[in-house]
């Protein structure tokens, strides 16, 4: 009985994988241009942004932009587009995210 106990309190410690559910697209190569801002307060963010979409800046990316806040850039990289949800599944929009970023022009 005492293992029995022991097994079934270890079991909601194991949780359950989370599934992506094919609501991340593969990357693309994009060509993007835009300002690069620094966006939220917590836990801060390098976006690029045009009128039209803004694109989040990987963590591993974001050295290549920080000195360039404030100004307009031209860049190429991957873009992964992932759907982010509520907790009650109802759509939250689209999160853009660049990878492998190279710096075309500095305006």
């Amino acid at each position: 009985m005492f293992l029995f106990l022991c097994f079934a309190a270890s079991l909601s410690a194991i949780g359950t994988k989370e599934k992506d559910g094919g609501k991340t697209a593969p990357a693309v190569v994009v060509k993007v241009t835009g300002i690069v801002r620094l966006v939220g307060a917590n836990f801060p963010e390098l976006q690029i942004t045009n009128s039209e979409t803004s694109w989040y800046i990987a963590d591993g990316e974001r050295d290549k932009l920080n000195d360039l806040q404030h100004r307009t850039v031209t860049v190429e990289g991957e873009e992964t587009v992932k759907e982010l949800r509520f907790a009650s599944g109802k759509s939250a929009g689209l999160r853009r995210e660049l990878r492998n970023i190279k710096i075309i022009s500095v305006d």
